[in-house]
């Protein structure tokens, strides 16, 4: 009989929503997020006997959360995640690494008589901004990115010379509808960045790529996206992203005498093609537990 034994685990408290607003000049500011916290060190005790000697609570992860939001600050969620991590590896004695995870909501000033208001904003609609941040005693990781960014453009895509078999109906096209919402994630080398400049520069290398490609496949936009960021930025190792392929069909109109030259489309919302790539350096070092989700199983 083979012997049962524990496993690898981890604990933290998901998605805690804290909002911080500096009010210290007449023009306020706000950040708002939701952070996920998770421990791992040697917790086996608690486990196989119940023993909670060594468990910091997730209650407690969760006040330090919000405690940090003002001891620390909240300008960036990178700087806001390493310092939360830092805290839990460097000051609770049995946690042997912490990992953050963060998704930031933006807001833009309403507008009043045609002028910004100093404290009302109104949530905005595009991508979420996200971060996960992992320490250890080896070292810290950080993976900046971006979810739900919904983009599309109505030309200068093709999909076509694909590989048929008897199942095959799709029609080749050279002018198509593309888009997709995009998750895009890349792996820093350093905590010496300034989060927020890099964060839009990143944005505007990914939508500008997307836009001025001549796509003959969503992979070949993914690629070149992905370059796109590297080539800017040497601070980054790698990029991965995935694309869900949001397609738009063109209607048939005609049985209602009307000519339709892919004016009209029926959006498709499922199934959907689901394309992701990772780029990187040949020369990237290792991303050790970069990658090691919280909200997921271990590796």
């Amino acid at each position: 009989m083979s012997e049962i034994i524990l496993g690898k685990n981890q604990y933290g408290k998901a998605e805690n929503r804290v909002v911080r607003i500096y009010r210290d000049a007449p023009r306020h500011e706000i950040h708002d997020i939701n952070v996920s916290t998770c421990l791992r060190g040697d917790f086996s005790a608690a486990h196989l006997t119940g023993d909670q000697a060594d468990v910091l609570p997730t209650d407690t992860q969760k006040q330090t959360a919000y405690a940090y939001a003002k001891e620390k600050g909240l300008l960036s969620i990178e700087d806001y995640g390493l310092a939360l991590a830092r805290h839990f590896v460097g000051d609770v004695g049995p946690v042997e690494a912490a990992r953050i995870e963060i998704d930031e909501y933006a807001w833009e000033r309403a507008v009043v008589d045609g002028n910004e208001h100093n404290y009302t904003w109104i949530r905005k609609g595009q991508e979420v901004r996200t971060a996960a941040v992992t320490v250890d005693g080896d070292g810290e990781w950080v993976v900046g990115g971006l979810k739900d960014l919904i983009i599309l453009k109505s030309t200068g895509s093709e999909f076509a010379g694909f590989l048929e078999d008897k199942y095959t109906i799709l029609e080749p096209t050279h002018d198509r509808v593309m888009a997709t919402s995009l998750i895009a994630q890349w792996r820093f080398t350093t905590t010496d960045v300034d989060w927020n400049t890099v964060y839009g520069g990143i944005k505007q290398h990914l939508v500008k790529q997307f836009a001025v490609v001549q796509s003959l496949a969503l992979q070949q936009t993914l690629y070149e996206m992905g370059k796109a960021v590297l080539t800017a930025y040497p601070q980054i190792a790698e990029v991965r992203l995935s694309a869900p392929n949001k397609h738009h069909f063109v209607y048939d109109l005609s049985p209602f005498g009307l000519e339709n030259n892919k004016e009209v489309f029926h959006a498709d919302d499922r199934p959907y093609g689901l394309i992701q790539a990772t780029v990187t350096r040949d020369d990237a070092p290792a991303p050790g537990p970069a990658w090691d989700l919280q909200q997921g199983w271990l590796a």
